[in-house]
C-alpha cells in the first residue's frame, strides 16, 4: 500500500495577495510523534515564506523526498527527530519494531542517507536533550544543525535559514563538549589508519573480506589461497591492529575507513570467525 502525498499546510499569504513573488523554503518535519510534527509544521506554515509537510517514519520521509524529486519541488531543509523509531522510554539505541514490514530508520542513520544521496538538503536534528555525543555523530552524518525541541519557533527559523546559507548551528552549551567529542573521533580514526597501514597487502585484503562479512573458508576460496593461510593472515591481522576478536578488527577497520570487499559470484559461508 502506497501512502498519499504528505499534505502540505496551505495558505495564502498577504503577499500572495498582492501578487509578489515569494521565495520560499521547502521543510520536512520528520517525527513519529505525530501530534509534535503536526503541530510544529502548522507553527511553521504560518510563515509566508514556508511550505511544510510532515513525515512520521525514516522510510516515509525517504519516499516524500522521491516524490517531491521527481516533481520538480525538491525539499530544502529535513527536521529530523534525534529519537526517530526509539521506544518510548527506552534508550536511544532501543529501536521500535514496525507491524508494517518496513526496516526502521533512526534520525541519524536518515541524515547520513539523505547527505549521502541529496547533499542540497540541509538536515537539523531536533532534540529533546543536549546530549554532545549524539551531536557529534549527527554532525559527522551530515547534519547542519542540532536544535532543542522546546526551543522558540523564531529561534528554529533562525536556524533553518542559517544552515541554507552553510551555517552550522549548535546551542552554546553543547560546543566545547560537540568539538572534544569530534577530536576525539578524528585521534581515534588517525590511530586506527596507522595501525591499518602497517599490515601488508594480503593483510589488508583479509581485513577487507573480513568487513565484507566472510569466513574464513570463503576468503580462502575467494584469494584462492588455503584455509590454513588464511587462518594465519587473519591472525596477523587480529595481531598488528592489537585486537582480539574479528568484530574487533571490523569495527578498528571502519573508523579508518576501510570498506569491505566487493563480492562478487556466490559466497555462502558468511559470518565465521577466527576459532
Amino acid at each position: 500500500m502506497t501512502d498519499p502525498p504528505p499534505a502540505p499546510y496551505p495558505r495564502r499569504s498577504v503577499l500572495d495577495t498582492l501578487g509578489v513573488s515569494v521565495v520560499r523554503i521547502r521543510v520536512l518535519v520528520v517525527d513519529d510523534h505525530r501530534i509534535f510534527a503536526e503541530s510544529l509544521a502548522a507553527a511553521l506554515a504560518a510563515e509566508p515564506d514556508v511550505d511544510v509537510s510532515a513525515a512520521g517514519s525514516g522510510p516515509a520521509a525517504l519516499r516524500c523526498l522521491d516524490r517531491a524529486a521527481a516533481e520538480g519541488r525538491r525539499y530544502d531543509v529535513l527536521l529530523v527527530d534525534a529519537d526517530l523509531g526509539a521506544l518510548p522510554g527506552a534508550p536511544a539505541v532501543a529501536r521500535a519494531v514496525p507491524d508494517n514490514g518496513e526496516a526502521v530508520v533512526d534520525g541519524i542513520s536518515l541524515v547520513a542517507g539523505v547527505r549521502e544521496a541529496r547533499p542540497a538538503v540541509r538536515s537539523i536534528v531536533l532534540a529533546e536533550k543536549d546530549d554532545p555525543h549524539r551531536a557529534a555523530l549527527a554532525l559527522q552524518a551530515g547534519a547542519s544543525g542540532w536544535v532543542a525541541k522546546d526551543c522558540s519557533l523564531q529561534r528554529l527559523l533562525a536556524v533553518i535559514r542559517g544552515v541554507l546559507r552553510d551555517e552550522t548551528h549548535l546551542p552554546p552549551a553543547l560546543l566545547t563538549g560537540v568539538l572534544r567529542e569530534l577530536t576525539a573521533a578524528r585521534k581515534h580514526r588517525t590511530e586506527s589508519e596507522q595501525l591499518v597501514e602497517s599490515l601488508t597487502p594480503r593483510e589488508r585484503e583479509v581485513l577487507r573480506c573480513m568487513v565484507a562479512g566472510l569466513g574464513r573458508k570463503a576468503v580462502a576460496e575467494r584469494l584462492f589461497l588455503s584455509p590454513h593461510t588464511v587462518r594465519t593472515h587473519m591472525q596477523n591481522v587480529l595481531g598488528k591492529l592489537g585486537v582480539h576478536s574479528t568484530l574487533a578488527a571490523v569495527a578498528l577497520a571502519r573508523r579508518a575507513g576501510v570498506g569491505p570487499a566487493e563480492l562478487a559470484g556466490d559466497v555462502v559461508e558468511r559470518g565465521g570467525q577466527l576459532a
